[in-house]
């Protein structure tokens, strides 16, 4: 119960850092720059620019994220979990907070620096949360709805989003801030896919004597086979067991809590998988088998 509850504390403080940074990145670099996230926030940064500079009404960025958030976190407590929805919500609030109460201040002159450190900075905000198992709102819950309602990719969609923020800025604001964006955007995704990259798969070896404990919460929360060969350690002589499981980054979190809950001492090392052929479950093969397990024990019990 207590490893639980850090766990849920640890990812809420997350949730609020990754809000902070974006929050940040956007009222220190982005804005005074006028130079545009991707996806809802840039397309909450526009509605506020272009409503300042055609109406002279100045609302804060961070209503608008929250406004076109709020339909979009409906539809993925609805559609995707609650539990990816809720952390997601956290952060778009975070993110709303953080972005109408710091003020709008200019960290640098330089457009180009601000477009680097603003990319940077949203990136790493965007890439901790994933890394946890959620996300920052937008986009990103769009493509999971879309990807389990239709199987597709939201890919062209986000780069018909990004392509219309980027002329839009160009339009309204000179194609020098247009060029930035691209730059500020393609620097997000450098640090992204430093920090999380969703498709990778791993390969674990588990070296434990604690097999018995460890398979069975194992199967239970990530819903992933397990290969078991024996094994001798070279120093002590001692007899253990080596468990191979192949799993993706976004489990990569919960695997390592549940080891160290289980085993403490286990060793483990992963190695980065190129490829796999066979059965490896998608998440709705997991969520079905997840739920036909539990009703199995309710049956049993």
């Amino acid at each position: 119960m207590n490893f639980k509850i850090s766990d849920e504390l640890k990812r809420v403080a997350i949730a609020i850092f990754a809000g902070v940074v974006l929050a940040a990145s956007l009222n220190f670099f982005l804005i005074p720059g006028n130079i545009f996230a991707s996806g809802f926030n840039g397309i909450a940064q526009l509605l506020s620019s272009v409503l300042n500079k055609m109406f002279h009404i100045r609302i804060d960025t961070g209503y608008f994220i929250l406004l076109l958030n709020i339909p979009v976190g409906i539809l993925g407590w609805l559609k995707v979990g609650r539990n990816f929805t809720y952390y997601s919500v956290v952060t778009i609030i975070s993110t709303t907070f953080f972005a109408i109460i710091i003020p709008v201040q200019r960290f640098t002159p330089d457009p180009l620096m601000s477009g680097l450190f603003g990319g940077v900075m949203t990136g790493f905000g965007v890439g901790a949360a994933l890394r946890y198992g959620f996300s920052t709102g937008g986009m990103d819950i769009i493509a999971v709805i879309l990807n389990k309602t239709t199987g597709k990719s939201v890919g062209f969609v986000m780069l018909v989003i990004n392509m219309l923020i980027i002329l839009t800025a160009g339009f309204l604001f000179g194609w020098q801030s247009a060029l930035y964006t691209i730059i500020s955007n393609y620097a997000m995704t450098r640090v992204i896919d430093g920090i999380h990259t969703s498709h990778q798969k791993l390969t674990a070896f588990v070296v434990t004597n604690r097999a018995k404990n460890i398979i069975p919460v194992l199967r239970q929360s990530l819903v992933r086979g397990v290969t078991i060969m024996p094994s001798k350690g070279g120093y002590s002589g001692k007899d253990s067991q080596v468990l191979m499981i192949v799993i993706t980054r976004y489990e990569l979190y919960r695997f390592k809590q549940i080891i160290i809950q289980e085993d403490p001492t286990a060793f483990v090392n992963f190695v980065n998988t190129s490829d796999i052929a066979g059965n490896f479950f998608d998440e709705d093969q997991q969520a079905k088998l997840s739920a036909r397990a539990a009703q199995l024990n309710k049956q049993k019990n």
